[in-house]
């Protein structure tokens, strides 16, 4: 996993495509109790309208390190993994560097194994559909993970699907 030391930080395109260093929001979400403002700048900042960069691939192993170490489930750790791996080589995004790919995949992993431990106790249903679909992409399905992570059970009420290829 890239340290927070590393220089590299600084140069990484998030979901703007612009530099964006992701380090203070990640030490924020690690060290700060009340975190609500700090999901909703990395959801902008690493996602943009269907758009993410390397800034986005870098910043998911320390998500997922964060998340466990809180102890509190939360779906916005789930959701935004997902969001950001189905968002992967779609509408000319670019795929994860080869330096980050095995923290990143190996992260995402982790997470699924999280989610399987806290399903159980997962009370709101946006919670367990998000972590539905991070075990979804763990498990190759990506098209279920899309379903789980994007669309609320509203929305797939009689709901025709346009399914990127």
């Amino acid at each position: 996993m890239i340290g927070f030391d590393d220089p590299r930080w600084s140069g990484l395109k998030g979901g703007y495509k612009v530099p964006f260093d992701s380090r203070p929001l990640l030490e924020k979400l690690e060290h700060e109790p009340e975190i609500g403002s700090v999901w909703s700048e990395l959801w902008n900042e690493l996602h943009h309208q269907g758009d993410v960069g390397d800034a986005s691939f870098a910043a998911v192993p320390h998500i997922v390190r964060i998340y466990c170490a809180r102890g509190v489930i939360d779906w916005n750790a789930y959701a935004i993994i997902s969001i950001i791996e189905l968002a992967r080589n779609q509408n000319k995004n670019p795929d994860v560097p080869d330096w980050i790919k095995d923290d990143y995949f190996n992260a995402i992993h982790a997470l699924a194994e999280k989610g399987i431990s806290e399903l159980l106790n997962a009370e709101d249903p946006d919670t367990c559909c998000a972590i539905l679909g991070i075990i979804a992409l763990e498990k190759g399905l990506r098209n279920h993970a899309r379903l789980l992570t994007e669309y609320s059970d509203r929305e797939l009420q009689g709901a025709e699907l346009d399914w990127p290829d």
